[in-house]
């Protein structure tokens, strides 16, 4: 059996669900795997001029032999009704290897509602295929590009053998388009996380840290944050990540922005905090989203705060989850987290259960 895998993201970028998925494919089948990698989905923005991408994916690591990457060539105009007469013109070389990669017991998988997508499934016959849906795509668009994502979703739901879905809201939206739709949650990276952290110590002459790492985009709370760096005056906030949306009002002293890391010096900077931080907004594109830093935030054995946004409105009674807004009691429950402590056998029992391994094996996303 063998994979061809339309990704949504580079393969060059963040290891991340799409990476961790293909990688579970070849642990099991030992087969080769054909990685596509994405291109412009919608109209330019003024945004992709003004706004520098941040070099630090995980370019290191390489291709492993089984992998082969295309990266297909496209004009950025897919919401139009003829995008597809117009981009097929470029996609030559996407299909040509496609057509000699593929065989009778091929599977094709998709990360993203694209015209391409659309087209290799209705070109040839593959012995299953399936969308793996990690975010909600129409959400991230505007105008006439949202409805056509929305279509091109709906279409491939219908067309594809199975729909996996990374959170109960996606799972609950799809269910209704595709015949076998599978919730399948995100998780850790566990056998490639640091050593089980040993129980930190409190530090009274060592200012205690909140940190969050990740992408700050439209969705991240800045009112939020203010308001937690208020409560706590002497708690640093670390935001380790590239901001592509500054905070709208005056950030407090503790609150301290830092350029975004390369992935494992990222994961060595998360094992310096103290409580782990998801300020969301609550809104349709998070209410899809299982974040993947919940997983290696407690993975490191850190409590986590998080706005109760998504699947991590569920998550209020676990352990070490401190869910707040900015009417929350923030002294009382920020006390809470910062003085939680997690022993290394919970922390290694999380790492087992929510693993990317665990997960996919117990969704049956690919069965041999």
């Amino acid at each position: 059996m063998r994979l061809i895998y339309l990704s949504p993201v580079p393969w060059s970028s963040f290891s991340q669900r799409p990476h961790e998925l293909v990688r579970y494919f070849h642990s099991l089948a030992g087969s080769e795997v054909l990685w596509i990698d994405p291109y412009p989905g919608r109209f330019p923005a003024l945004s992709d001029v003004l706004v520098r991408r941040p070099k630090c994916g995980d370019t290191a690591r390489g291709i492993p032999a089984w992998l082969t990457v295309v990266k297909p060539k496209a004009l950025p105009i897919e919401p139009l009704p003829f995008s597809e007469v117009v981009n097929c013109l470029f996609w030559g070389d996407v299909e040509l290897a496609v057509d000699r990669f593929a065989d009778s017991s091929t599977v094709l998988g998709i990360g993203k509602p694209t015209a391409l997508a659309l087209r290799l499934l209705s070109k040839r016959a593959f012995i299953s295929s399936f969308y793996d849906a990690m975010d909600d795509y129409p959400a991230f668009y505007k105008g006439w590009s949202r409805h056509a994502m929305a279509k091109r979703e709906r279409k491939m739901a219908g067309r594809v053998s199975r729909v996996l879905t990374s959170s109960s809201a996606l799972r609950d939206r799809l269910a209704y388009l595709a015949r076998d739709v599978r919730l399948v949650l995100n998780a850790c990276a566990a056998e490639r996380m640091p050593e089980v952290p040993a129980v930190r110590p409190l530090n009274e002459e060592q200012p205690l840290v909140i940190g969050y790492l990740g992408t700050i985009g439209h969705w991240f709370d800045w009112e939020l944050v203010v308001a937690l760096a208020n409560s706590h005056p002497e708690t640093i906030l670390r935001l380790i990540g590239p901001m592509y949306v500054r905070s709208p009002i005056p950030l407090p002293d503790n609150v301290r922005p830092e350029p975004a890391l390369p992935h494992p010096e990222a994961l060595r900077a998360m094992r310096q905090f103290d409580v782990g931080l998801i300020p969301f907004k609550k809104d349709t594109l998070t209410a899809s989203v299982d974040p993947i830093k919940f997983y290696e935030y407690r993975a490191l054995g850190l409590p986590v705060l998080s706005s109760a946004f998504g699947e991590m409105t569920s998550r209020g009674e676990d352990q070490g989850v401190y869910l707040i807004d900015r009417d929350s009691n923030m002294t009382d429950i920020v006390n809470q987290a910062l003085a939680h402590r997690t022993s290394p056998d919970n922390t290694a029992r999380f790492r087992k259960e929510n693993s990317w391994e665990s997960r996919f094996n117990q969704a049956g996303v690919f069965v041999l």
